[in-house]
């Protein structure tokens, strides 16, 4: 089932159960689904790739958002943004552990022979392709400066 379908039938659950904040995640990834299919060079439709990317930028703009209000003290504006977040969460593959993250690294720093933190560059661009969907790109940058010094 694509992620539209089944964000369809959420949201009609969502609306019959009168769960605001679900609702308003799931419109939310909806209009992004819609934007992805009608952009310029778009075919479309989109694969489980694309799917899997756009639910991680919304749920990045999410924890930005929920960042920032929270260092502005606005707990109102963070709530529905944690709300949201939670919701989108739902829909992406699951996350890799501290500890998972550091032996994936490990084996790939390993493969592509980085020594020192000069060889950063090389690291994160087979982590952030061996790695996507599985870890936020801050952990893993976060990780590999460790793991390399």
């Amino acid at each position: 089932m694509s992620l539209e379908t089944n964000i369809n039938a959420e949201i009609k659950t969502a609306m019959l159960g009168k769960k605001e904040a679900d609702l308003r995640a799931l419109r939310a990834i909806k209009a992004a689904i819609l934007l992805a299919k009608t952009a310029e060079g778009s075919t479309g439709e989109l694969t489980e790739a694309d799917e899997s990317k756009l639910l991680q930028k919304l749920a990045k703009q999410r924890k930005d958002s929920l960042e920032i209000f929270r260092q502005q003290n606005r707990e109102d504006l963070a709530k529905k943004e944690e709300e949201e977040l939670e919701v989108i969460e739902r829909f992406l593959p699951k996350q890799m552990t501290e500890d998972e993250l550091r032996v994936a690294l490990t084996d790939i720093i390993a493969s592509v022979g980085a020594a020192s933190p000069a060889d950063m560059g090389k690291v994160m661009g087979a982590a952030t392709k061996q790695l996507a969907g599985k870890a936020d790109g801050k952990a893993i940058s976060a990780m590999v400066k460790e793991l390399l010094k």
